[in-house]
C-alpha cells in the first residue's frame, strides 16, 4: 500500500478531505505501482503510450480528517486481451485499518502518435500483469467500457451561452 500524508491543500471548506484529493491519491498510487512494475514515464514515452480514464466511481464510507495518515491499495480488477482496457480497484484505509473509501476506475491506453486507443507492447503487458489482482479479476471487452450505458449527446452551438 502507498502511504499518504494529508496536506493542507487536500482539505475542503468542511475541514475534511476534499473529493478531488481522493481522486488524486488514487491516481498517484496507480502511477507509483506502475513505476514499480517497470512502467514509468520513460517506458511510456519510449512506446508512445498514455493512460486515459473512462470513469472513476468513488464510494465514501467514513470521513477523513486532516490529521489522519492514509494508505491506498491498488488492485487490477480487469484487463482486456492485449491490455487495451484496464480496470482498477482502490481502497483508502487509515492507520487502524478502517476502510474510508473505495474507488473503481476504468481506463485504456492511447497511442501518442495516432491519438487512438491501442494495445500494449508485450513487455509492458507482461509488467502490467504483475499488479495484485482483485478476487473478482476478469478479462474485459469493449462492451465493459459502456457498462453504464451513457453516450454523448451533442447540442447545437447556438444553444451554448453564458448564464452566470
Amino acid at each position: 500500500m502507498l502511504k499518504i500524508d494529508i496536506r493542507w491543500s487536500d482539505i475542503d471548506a468542511n475541514r475534511h478531505l476534499a473529493n478531488s484529493a481522493y481522486m488524486n491519491f488514487m491516481s498517484h498510487a496507480r502511477l507509483e505501482y506502475m513505476k514499480k512494475a517497470g512502467i514509468g514515464q520513460k517506458e511510456l514515452e519510449e512506446h508512445h503510450l498514455a493512460p486515459i480514464v473512462f470513469y472513476e466511481n468513488i464510494f465514501y464510507f467514513r470521513e477523513v480528517l486532516p490529521e489522519e495518515t492514509l494508505y491506498v491499495s491498488v488492485e487490477l480488477k480487469g484487463l482486456s486481451e492485449g491490455g487495451m482496457f484496464f480496470q482498477f480497484i482502490h481502497n483508502i484505509y487509515n492507520e487502524e485499518g478502517q476502510n474510508k473509501a473505495s474507488c473503481e476506475m476504468m481506463g485504456a491506453w492511447m497511442s501518442m502518435k495516432t491519438r487512438k486507443l491501442t494495445t500494449l507492447p508485450k513487455i509492458i503487458l507482461e509488467n502490467f500483469l504483475r499488479f495484485n489482482k482483485s478476487d473478482d479479476f476478469r478479462t474485459l471487452t469493449k462492451k465493459d467500457t459502456r457498462k453504464f450505458d451513457v453516450e454523448p449527446k451533442d447540442i447545437d452551438k447556438d444553444q451554448i451561452k453564458t448564464t452566470i
